[in-house]
């Protein structure tokens, strides 16, 4: 039996800044507004032709590699985990081994949405542990802004969301006190509808029943969110991981050096922190400046962390997502 550790985190985000304020000039709404239930200022959004999922979880992706001390040729398989997918089928898993040029390694899709990252880790931490594999590829990338509704009628979804990509590999280690020590996933289905995208898909609207109606009023196919029910049950859910898995390694909160939370919405981050009374340097936030990434936004504040010197050898890293499903899960790592 094996643990795996992070060997090499890497994030990339568009060059294109899209601030409140420049939100506020395709539909109704402005700065206070959005920070006040937020927290957010800007986020990144791609220039059309520029990027697409894929292409940033490989700019993302490329960083890891280089910083992992491993080749692309070591790399056993990948995991990318999206709600964007470039195409329906096939998955971006297989368009990152083609354009990183791996070898015929297998490359698997993740869809948990926000926990998608967590959810990803914990498969390739499984793989790594039972000896099948040496380096896993992980990446969570997303493209939100081409499919959001930019008017008033989609606000408040649609000033939440940014673009971008984070990285990690995850590499066999021998030595079983550091690493990833636990992971904890859950799921409750009964509220899958609450957070959700219904069309296109082949359960109640696809493409050719969207072409037929031609409603201009139809939104099944822009993301929806009941806000204040998704806010309640992910302040319960992250507490409750959280403490599952210090529970399950015989830690303390006061063990904690680095929290990194989904970057869902900054209320939600301030609420953890102030019951688990963890101080601003033991939690990392960066929504601020990239809003929502869903299964990007863990390994880009990640990779942030670490860059910053937040996170070094020997700290209990602990990441924690709720989202979309609902789906939860934690993962506790010594670094």
């Amino acid at each position: 039996m094996y643990h795996s550790k992070i060997s090499g985190l890497g994030y990339y985000v568009p060059d294109n800044i899209v601030t409140n304020n420049d939100l506020a000039q395709k539909m109704d709404t402005n700065d206070e507004w959005i920070q006040e239930r937020t927290g957010i200022q800007e986020r990144r959004h791609i220039i059309r032709g520029e990027d697409t999922t894929t292409s940033m979880g490989v700019k993302a992706a490329k960083i890891a590699i280089e910083r992992s001390g491993v080749v692309k040729e070591d790399i056993d398989f990948v995991i990318f985990a999206t709600l964007s997918p470039d195409y329906y089928f096939p998955g971006p898993g297989v368009l990152v081994q083609r354009d990183l040029g791996l070898r015929t390694v297998g490359a698997l899709d993740v869809r948990n949405q926000c926990s998608g990252f967590v959810y990803a880790i914990s498969i390739a931490d499984q793989y790594i542990k039972t000896g099948m594999y040496k380096n896993v590829l992980v990446i969570g990338s997303e493209l939100h802004s081409t499919g959001l509704d930019m008017t008033t009628r989609g606000r408040g979804v649609s000033v939440i969301f940014g673009d971008g990509a984070g990285a990690a590999v995850l590499s066999r280690e021998e030595d079983l006190s550091k690493g990833i020590l636990s992971t904890h996933l859950h799921s409750e289905g009964q509220h899958a509808e609450e957070l959700s995208l219904i069309a296109p898909g082949m359960g109640k609207r696809w493409v050719t029943d969207i072409i037929a109606d031609n409603d201009p009023n139809d939104e099944s196919y822009y993301p929806y969110m009941n806000g204040q029910f998704v806010f309640k049950n992910a302040v319960v859910r992250f507490s409750e991981v959280i403490n599952e898995g210090l529970q399950a390694n015989n830690l303390q909160v006061s063990d904690i050096t680095m929290l990194v939370p989904h970057q869902a919405n900054l209320r939600i981050s301030q609420f953890i922190q102030q019951k688990f009374r963890l101080t601003d340097d033991q939690v990392f936030n960066n929504i601020q400046k990239y809003g929502n990434t869903t299964a990007a936004s863990i390994p880009i504040a990640l990779t942030e962390a670490w860059e910053q010197g937040k996170i070094k050898s020997g700290d209990l890293v602990v990441l924690a997502a709720f989202g979309s499903g609902f789906t939860w899960g934690s993962v506790i790592i010594r670094w």
